[in-house]
């Protein structure tokens, strides 16, 4: 792992630019790179600021959408035109907007009997895909995560016995304490820490707490899970002033 990069940003709407112009050259790299671009995505508000401007993105939001497949690093188990869906989300705000193959978006399939089942599901969805057994975990080229208040990341929550999964690159977890309170489909430590790039995107007072323990690695990661991100490849945090300003009165 290099040295985490972190990126302060002015507010929501200058952060939510910042990520769309790094997808988009992230994308222009692996493509140039490996032909394809593989990128999880993140719920929450922050991120669907960004896929709303790649949505219609040009010059340096851009994206070869031909060559690009959309996975998602969580999931709440609920139908996907649910409100609380991050497949909704990313549908209403980027997939039904760009012109992204039917064939190349990879949603979790929340319409089985279980959680547990939807995520043996999704894990063989990616074996498939990235040619990988369950010991070996699938390589992204890009995978976006969020930061709750509590510390948690995907659906990592703390204490949660997802946390110990490295056997399999996809579980089931029980809701964490912040809301919405439903059951979870989440990619594991394995494979957020395979992946080539990752970014953090992370805006509002509420994350100020939980960001500086994170940066500044002073938790386990039981009770800080963000803290046990430490891919192989690049890991970069976007940061807005507001989510920032303990680590900036630390500086």
């Amino acid at each position: 792992m290099t040295k985490p990069e972190l990126i302060i940003c002015r507010d929501p709407d200058e952060l939510a630019h910042a990520a769309a112009r790094a997808v988009s050259r992230c994308a222009s790299r692996q493509i140039l790179e490996h032909g394809q671009f593989t990128v999880a995505l993140a719920g929450g508000s922050t991120p669907q600021r960004a896929y709303r401007l790649l949505a219609h993105g040009t010059g340096e939001t851009s994206v070869d959408w031909s060559k690009t497949y959309l996975f998602f690093g969580d999931e709440r188990w609920v139908p996907w035109d649910d409100e609380r869906s991050n497949y909704k989300m990313a549908h209403d705000a980027l997939l039904a907007v760009a012109p992204i193959p039917a064939d190349h978006v990879f949603p979790v399939p929340t319409q089985l009997t279980s959680p547990q089942e939807s995520a043996a599901s999704y894990a063989a969805t990616l074996g498939q895909f990235f040619r990988t057994t369950a010991s070996v975990p699938p390589v992204f080229d890009l995978i976006l995560l969020g930061l709750g208040d509590d510390g948690h990341t995907a659906s990592l929550f703390p204490h949660a016995p997802a946390l110990d999964v490295t056997d399999v690159p996809v579980t089931s977890t029980p809701p964490g304490t912040l809301p919405p309170p439903v059951d979870r489909v989440t990619l594991t430590y394995p494979v957020l820490n395979a992946a080539r790039v990752v970014l953090f995107l992370v805006s509002g007072a509420s994350k100020a707490v939980a960001f500086r323990v994170v940066w500044t690695g002073r938790a386990d990661p039981h009770e800080r899970p963000a803290v046990g991100v430490r891919p192989a490849g690049r890991l970069t945090w976007l940061v807005d002033q507001a989510a920032a300003r303990l680590v900036q009165n630390d500086s």
